[in-house]
């Protein structure tokens, strides 16, 4: 299937309703790095991909990090002295900082004021705030409701409870020709966020769909699991694993009315790098920003001793619209259209990784004889077809070094049409495929 092809078949479904209806199924789950809120999450998406779970137990050691203990909460609250929920984690769970420790006691105003959080310059937003690896507890609230607190004696609980138990991840692997694998990681650990979490989520299992229902030179592997942690458990168990990956994608906040955004990996030129950038710039109205060591999981990826060809796809980049990390990313933030444009990017980038390769001119002095192989018009004009064209492209280009890619760019003709011309020359005995 060409990139022309996907992207003019996806626009004709309602995949991007499909999409935002998964969104609001998981988006009230309460996630975190580990716990039920993840295997729920993931239990659900198995509905639509048949995942295979991993549990990792807590204390495990991965690079200089542990798995930590396993958090879980059943209720939090705060209560004025006339008993009234002022405050309600079952109504809003980015309510409660993520990671809790259990509390319950009454306390005044100036002891409970240290414990709430709120955004000034946001007065009608709740934070989302974790703290996964310090022994504290809290509440975020809307800085307009901090303001009104009265000088009262408050009840709070936090009902959670840290213990012994194990994180969780998720893996989807679709065998292809080759063992070089593709590896596409969406996180699982932020509660009730659409952008920053869920339309990843989304994206990556229609995706997944979309791979699996087609043949495939490469091999997928889609990864769920948390964000930080979950990759470094993820490579701490793969280590011996990770020369097979050629390519990689980290997906996040991809349903947001801003544009296309790709981070480059690390190595800057990887291959992925450049055909992301083509297909994004070219297709889809995308721009390319640098590696840097701040954002999603590819900082994991790309370490200096692992360096992968890790990349990152975004709409609008994390902190970099008002809404991150707020209660305001909610469903109103996300559109179907946005994710079903993101779904069709991404289809697109694998379309074209799978069309890219290396090929050697096997008759590379002067041109062959095209028309006595049935590739050349009998009777010639002015000037040879755009497919010709192609033809010539690729025979000189083709000494080892240069892909298809590179030569779609220096020619000015679309990668699809330098594919059907190197598929041509393969078929006439003309070029030979260099491995992996």
């Amino acid at each position: 299937m060409t990139t022309t092809a996907v992207e003019a078949s996806a626009g004709t479904t309602d995949r991007g309703a499909r999409m935002y209806e998964l969104i609001k199924e998981l988006y009230p789950i309460c996630r975190s790095i580990t716990g039920r809120g993840v295997r729920d999450t993931l239990a659900i998406l198995k509905r639509s991909i048949p995942l295979a779970i991993a549990e990792v137990p807590s204390g495990k050691a991965v690079f200089d990090w542990q798995v930590p203990d396993e958090w879980s909460i059943r209720d939090a609250y705060i209560k004025n002295s006339s008993g009234e929920r002022i405050v309600d984690f079952k109504k809003c769970n980015l309510h409660v900082i993520n990671y809790s420790r259990p509390v319950r006691r009454h306390m005044t105003l100036a002891e409970l004021r240290p414990h709430l959080h709120s955004l000034p310059d946001n007065p009608d937003w709740i934070p989302y705030r974790t703290a996964y690896y310090r022994d504290t507890w809290g509440f975020c609230v809307t800085h307009r409701f901090l303001e009104r607190l009265a000088d009262d004696t408050y009840e709070v609980c936090v009902d959670s409870e840290l213990k012994p138990g194990s994180l969780t991840f998720a893996e989807l692997i679709l065998p292809g020709q080759s063992p070089a694998e593709v590896v596409v990681y969406s996180h699982t650990c932020h509660p009730s966020l659409c952008n920053d979490n869920l339309s990843a989520l989304a994206v990556a299992t229609l995706l997944a769909e979309s791979v699996a229902r087609r043949p495939r030179r490469l091999t997928y592997r889609f990864i769920f699991g948390p964000t930080t942690i979950g990759s470094i458990t993820w490579l701490a168990l793969h280590e011996s694993h990770v020369d097979r990956i050629r390519h990689g994608l980290i997906l996040a906040s991809l349903g947001d009315r801003g544009g296309l955004v790709y981070k480059r990996s690390r190595r800057g030129n990887a291959e992925v790098d450049r055909v992301i950038e083509y297909v994004i710039t070219r297709s889809h109205g995308g721009r390319c920003v640098d590696f840097s060591p701040y954002g999603y999981d590819e900082r994991q990826f790309c370490s200096p001793g692992f360096n992968l060809p890790v990349g990152r796809l975004t709409r609008t980049p994390n902190g970099q619209y008002p809404e991150y990390h707020t209660s305001a990313d909610n469903l109103d933030f996300i559109s179907p259209q946005a994710l079903e444009r993101s779904l069709q990017a991404c289809e697109a980038i694998c379309v074209a990784l799978e069309l890219n390769a290396r090929f050697l001119n096997l008759s590379p002095k002067c041109e062959p004889r095209l028309g006595a192989r049935g590739l050349y018009q009998n009777i010639t004009g002015r000037n040879p077809s755009e497919f010709e064209h192609a033809l010539l492209w690729v025979l000189n280009q083709s000494d080892g070094t240069q892909d298809l890619l590179q030569v779609a760019i220096k020619s000015g003709l679309d990668l699809t049409l330098i594919a059907q011309a190197a598929q041509a020359l393969e078929e006439a005995g003309l070029l030979g495929r260099c491995s992996d």
